[in-house]
């Protein structure tokens, strides 16, 4: 029992819950195996609850050695006092630097931006990193209520598409949307993802999260169409591009910066050595990656794609920001295990771990993501530097940044590998300091921030996403199945129909999502009389609440938007394929791409039927009518 004591006490030091309630409201105590795994993979020397006790008399020791903690925010910029410390050296994120007084009763306010303290001590120098950030995140000037669409770029298709859509395609969708008064398109995440077999098309699980998707590429001259394709499929779509830039050179160096050319270096060592660095020889898979095991002409490819895909996403937002119209991104919550973020940034990465959900209503069984979780405190002696190289990419070219599971601000499940989803538990993050990092990122780069609240949401989150001015996310779908009546959204959260995890609204309300999670082992079938009363009793308060009629779908959709666009919320954003009334959803979550054609389904209308179906239109018109008359 002492060790068991030990154990817990190890755990909570470490930030590791023991005991949570999971998404069925059941309460739950952590296994002594899932403690000890998840406290080694966060550094404690521990195999068994034995070790315990020393180990956290090593990490309490640890802590106390250090005068300075690894990160302090300066919120507006007013340092905060730190207990013991004289002076200071700083050295400012423009260059400049200066002696301070960190003790002072009103220390100079710092300027917004990333800076280095630096103390002597008796057993030598410690550093920290400042983070001077605004409490609260941009947001354009003045009052608006505006509406926009949601779409998977990859899905998209028109009478001059190749088998994927790309950037002139999502340029199209813009033109359209802001001709009928929407000023917004949101898409998935546009990370690269693997395309060779075996290929994995979820945005949700890209190569990385500092760069982009080759496959949306506008081929410029040497483009050719293709013709619609029942499927989309990533290896067909990559050999198109390979081919198309097969003739280019090597880009200028002036326009290669160092983290490119390591990524292209990886791509070109994947292609030789196989996916899995970790199978790689020691010297590639510790990060040296010489000639020999590079493919010279991957490494020109991804070098040369990479730069296009830069400039035409910079030419994209400049040309539909000119018609009103803003691009909404996406960052995904991670990144695939064999990708190059957790290669080249290995020390950062949780060895022997994965990320998902425990059990919830809609996942009995628990989910998994799929990805490797940072681990919090090598992110803090970082600076948290790559979660802000992550960001800026995204924040410089979006009007709107929508952070997929803002939850991860404050705590993850992470899963050990072996063990069943339902073992795993939450690991604690520096959720101040994360926020402070999106903060800054909105503010330099002048992009608004939503935040995907969505699921079992900490408590924490909730009073952080209005402290910061981040806008939540209100779902239809979601609200309807609540058991109370059917409100509106608040200003403070951007209103949806559903999202690229929900079934589409005609799939929601025939209930066509739950065969398919049946199907995919994700709901037991003796519980789908359940689900299915549940569902019928919330299309009821649905339509109930509009005083629709659910005979008439496409009626009841206009009525919907109609009912949001005269709520409080900023903005209205419905997935495209909802205007057609799409009955089968992108993506299942919780399952993989090889069980069902997850993110392989394109778009059932071309972009020219789309933009002149008359139905459409009017359902467009409707919710821009609502919109304009209740500003």
């Amino acid at each position: 029992m002492d060790e068991l004591k030990d154990l817990h006490a190890l755990a909570d030091a470490m930030g590791v819950l023991t005991r949570y309630t999971d998404g069925l409201a059941r309460k739950i105590a952590v296994g002594p195996e899932t403690l000890i795994r998840v406290c080694s993979a966060l550094g404690a020397p521990v195999t068994s609850p034995n070790d315990a006790a020393e180990a956290l008399r090593a990490f309490q020791a640890a802590k106390k050695t250090r005068r300075l903690p690894q990160v302090i925010v300066a919120w507006d910029g007013v340092l905060p006092v730190l207990d013991g410390i004289p002076y200071a050296d700083l050295r400012l994120e423009n260059g400049d630097t200066a002696r301070i007084e960190p003790g002072a009763a009103h220390p100079p306010a710092l300027p917004s931006g990333y800076h280095r303290l630096t103390i002597e001590t008796a057993s030598g120098v410690e550093t920290a990193t400042i983070m001077s950030a605004p409490v609260q995140a941009w947001r354009r000037a003045g009052h608006h209520k505006s509406w926009g669409i949601g779409t998977q770029l990859a899905a998209l298709r028109s009478a001059r598409s190749r088998s994927f859509g790309d950037l002139r395609d999502l340029e199209s969708v813009c033109h359209w949307l802001g001709d009928h008064g929407g000023d917004l398109v949101v898409a998935l995440p546009l990370h690269p993802t693997f395309n060779t077999a075996p290929a994995e098309p979820s945005p949700y699980s890209p190569v990385s999260r500092l760069f982009w998707s080759e496959l949306m590429l506008d081929l410029e001259s040497a483009h050719h169409p293709t013709g619609p394709h029942a499927t989309l499929d990533v290896t067909r779509a990559h050999t198109e591009v390979c081919a198309a830039l097969s003739s280019h050179e090597r880009p200028d160096p002036s326009l290669l910066d160092d983290e490119l050319l390591s990524y292209a270096r990886y791509r070109g060592a994947q292609a030789r050595l196989g996916r899995n660095w970790r199978d790689w020889p020691a010297e590639a898979r510790a990060g040296t990656l010489t000639p020999d095991v590079v493919d010279a002409n991957e490494e020109r490819f991804h070098l040369v794609a990479q730069t296009m895909v830069r400039r035409q996403l910079r030419e994209l937002k400049e040309r539909v920001e000119a018609r009103g119209v803003r691009l909404g991104l996406d960052l995904a919550v991670g990144v695939h295990p064999d990708g190059y973020d957790p290669w080249s940034r290995q020390t950062l990465f949780a060895d022997g771990m994965s990320v998902g959900a425990p059990p919830d209503a809609g996942f009995p069984s628990g989910q998994d993501w799929g990805f490797t979780p940072v681990l919090p405190e090598a992110s803090r002696q970082s600076g948290h530097r790559y979660l802000s190289q992550s960001l800026a990419p995204l924040a410089e070219l979006s009007g709107v940044l929508r952070i997929d599971h803002i939850m991860a601000w404050t705590r993850l499940y992470w899963i050990p590998h072996g063990l069943r989803l339902d073992q795993g538990t939450y690991v604690s993050y520096p959720a101040e300091e994360l926020f402070a990092v999106l903060v800054l990122e909105s503010v330099k780069h002048q992009c608004e921030v939503v935040g995907e609240n969505l699921g079992t949401v900490p408590p924490e989150i909730g009073q952080a996403l209005p402290r910061h001015r981040i806008w939540g996310m209100y779902l239809a779908q979601f609200q309807a199945s609540a058991d109370e009546p059917f409100a509106p959204p608040k200003s403070a959260d951007v209103a949806l129909v559903g999202t690229h995890d929900t079934p589409t609204f005609a799939g929601w309300l025939e209930g066509t999502d739950i065969a398919d999670r049946v199907e995919c082992g994700l709901l037991a079938e003796s519980a789908v009389p359940v689900v299915e009363a549940e569902r019928a009793a919330a299309v009821k308060r649905l339509v109930k609440g509009l005083g629709g009629n659910i005979s008439d779908p496409r009626a009841l959709l206009g009525a919907l938007l109609e009912w949001l666009g005269r709520s409080e919320s900023p903005l209205v954003i419905d997935w495209i394929e909802d205007f057609w009334l799409e009955r089968t959803n992108v993506n299942v979550p919780g399952t993989r791409s090889t069980q069902r054609p997850n993110w392989q389904r394109p778009m059932a209308m071309l972009l020219e039927d789309i933009f002149s179906d008359k139905d459409i239109d009017a359902l467009l018109a409707r919710l821009n009518a609502a919109r304009r008359a209740h500003p």
